[in-house]
């Protein structure tokens, strides 16, 4: 945000929906923005809206959505309402000229998010998610290594992601904590490397209505697995993901801030050979090596969410997060709630047919 009492002429016009648990986290970051102009905050509490900008605030405050729609001065609007409305609003942005930058998840169907693709596509307007672990010096750090392959081929990943948490209203613990651990492994995979096959577990030991602990299992390409553990109900918090390459292994530990990142020139290597009787024969080497830590700038992740986001609305660039990687996330909860039914089934991630949405008429 500029200093001065208007916006620069470079300045993003922007409004957000939702002021409840993640929308003062996203006016915070808007207000501090230098690229950014907050020009209005819409929440059916308005009263709420008021308490979390302040009593010093020129920003506009309303209940009605069509403000929003409405205001030429308004190019984007960052949406953090509730999972269930975050189609019909997402779209009725879209359809209104804005650019779109939508909380987790995307929309609560694939064919619906596509619709979203599709539309933003057709206007030529940028639809962002806001996966905001993606865009935290961690995991930048390992896209960047991943990316140039110091870690080697990617065998295996695993995730924990426990607290004592909120029971959700209207989501399991799958819909709530799952779509992190989705997003950060749908960044920091190499390119055209995606999880083919889900299988899911999950319990609800208190009678919540709802899965309070689950267990995801992904099947990789090249004999590679990722896990992640979720639950809502685990006395200590624990936020852990270890991947294993075949050069390098990663541990990152999200809530040690001395040291977010380990990484270890540890391995095995198994080799085959022909014995002299013509048997195959297996020789397993250890690798141990030495341990480093690197340093990692610390910034707030939701800050660099924000830069992001105006830097694609001015440069047309697709967002690292763009609608399409939300839209992928969504299939894989889809396939964890197929397994779950199933009984823990492996469920093939195939790409799956289509409707032409981008030719279909959006009523």
């Amino acid at each position: 945000m500029s200093f001065a009492n208007q916006p620069s002429p470079n300045d993003v016009g922007v409004a957000v929906v939702g002021a409840g648990y993640w929308g003062p986290n996203l006016i915070r970051n808007f207000l501090a923005s230098d690229h950014m102009w907050l020009w209005s905050v819409c929440d059916l509490d308005v009263d709420r809206a008021r308490r979390v900008l302040g009593r010093h605030t020129s920003v506009h405050v309303t209940n009605d959505l069509d403000d929003i729609l409405g205001d030429p001065r308004i190019e984007a609007v960052a949406i953090a309402t509730p999972a269930r409305t975050h189609y019909g609003i997402a779209r009725a942005c879209l359809e209104a000229g804005k650019h779109v930058l939508v909380e987790k998840p995307l929309a609560l169907s694939s064919s619906d998010a596509d619709r979203l693709v599709a539309l933003a596509a057709e206007r030529g307007l940028t639809l962002m998610c806001d996966h905001t672990y993606c865009y935290t010096p961690a995991v930048n750090w390992i896209r960047s290594e991943t990316a140039r392959g110091t870690l080697g081929r990617i065998q295996y990943i695993d995730s924990v992601r426990i607290n004592l948490g909120i029971i959700q209203p209207d989501a399991d613990v799958f819909w709530d904590l799952l779509p992190h651990d989705l997003s950060i492994l749908d960044s920091i995979l190499p390119a055209g490397i995606e999880p083919t096959a889900v299988s899911a577990l999950g319990v609800d030991p208190v009678g919540a209505g709802r899965a309070c602990v689950g267990y995801v299992t992904m099947m990789l390409p090249g004999a590679g697995i990722a896990h992640v553990h979720v639950s809502w109900l685990s006395p200590v918090k624990i936020r852990t993901t270890i991947i294993g390459g075949s050069h390098r292994y990663v541990v990152w530990d999200d809530v040690n801030p001395a040291q977010r990142l380990s990484i270890y020139e540890r391995g095995v290597d198994v080799s085959t050979f022909s014995a002299p009787d013509d048997q195959r024969e297996m020789m397993v080497q250890y690798r141990t090596g030495d341990m480093m830590a690197p340093a990692l700038g610390e910034h707030e992740a939701l800050g660099e969410v924000a830069r992001h986001f105006t830097e694609c609305i001015r440069t047309g660039r697709a967002p690292l997060t763009d609608g399409r990687s939300g839209v992928r996330i969504l299939r894989i909860l889809e396939a964890v709630d197929q397994s779950i039914a199933e009984h823990g089934a492996l469920v093939p991630l195939n790409e799956r047919a289509r409707r032409d949405v981008a030719a279909e008429v959006l009523t």
